[in-house]
């Protein structure tokens, strides 16, 4: 089982038995907030990325990619050595390196903003950078409505429950339908974590992957 962008929007309507216009208006939402809690929810190694880019010279700061959801590894390479930074609290960049003018290879990252990291000590120079990161996949309302996603492909009944979660909340719809979707949609997300989950609160070269025991 699968769904197309037109499936689950139909899937939603037939399930809830609603084609009201404005409900019909806000599918799209429904689906892309289903998205947001299943990548809220579980972290998938098939949602992968690396990405190289140039720090700057006495700039403290480098910029996340817009996909970017979580890190793996944040590596600088000197002297055609690839050295691993360790990711830290913002509180311990600025303890560690009070003055951003001092500067040298960077040793340590956190996340600033929503958008940036800082690093520490501040870089010495323009070296190159490897991120290896968990990225946000493209929403399946941003193609055509025959168009799939990895998520609608192999987790379907994760986007279906998620979505209809979000539908009979915009609904105002019996609090018990929502709870038996909730207990539907968690049961889906169990299955999918059972594909090889990578979440972790640290990044990937010193903590390692999360290993789930076998059954």
């Amino acid at each position: 089982m699968s769904f197309t962008f037109t499936e689950l929007k139909t899937a939603i309507q037939d399930y809830t038995e609603n084609s009201e216009t404005t409900f019909v208006n806000n599918l799209s939402i429904f689906i892309k907030n289903a998205e947001q809690r299943i990548f809220e929810t579980v972290q998938l190694e098939f949602f992968r990325k690396n990405v190289t880019t140039n720090l700057t010279a006495s700039n403290r700061f480098i910029a996340m990619p817009d996909d970017y959801l979580a890190s793996y590894s944040l590596s600088v390479t000197t002297s055609g050595s690839k050295n691993f930074l360790l990711m830290k609290d913002v509180n311990f960049i600025e303890d560690y390196n009070p003055n951003s003018s001092t500067t040298g290879v960077p040793e340590y990252y956190a996340a600033f903003t929503s958008s940036d990291f800082i690093l520490a000590p501040t870089p010495d120079s323009g070296y190159q950078v490897e991120l290896h990161y968990f990225y946000r996949p493209t929403s399946l309302t941003a193609g055509a409505d025959s168009g799939t996603t990895w998520l609608s492909t192999n987790a379907p009944f994760a986007m279906l429950y998620g979505s209809l979660i979000e539908a009979y909340t915009f609904m105002k719809g019996e609090a018990d339908i929502i709870q038996n979707y909730d207990q539907k949609f968690m049961q889906a997300i169990a299955r999918l974590k059972d594909l090889g989950e990578a979440k972790q609160t640290g990044d990937a070269y010193y903590n390692g992957l999360l290993r789930r025991p076998k059954s």
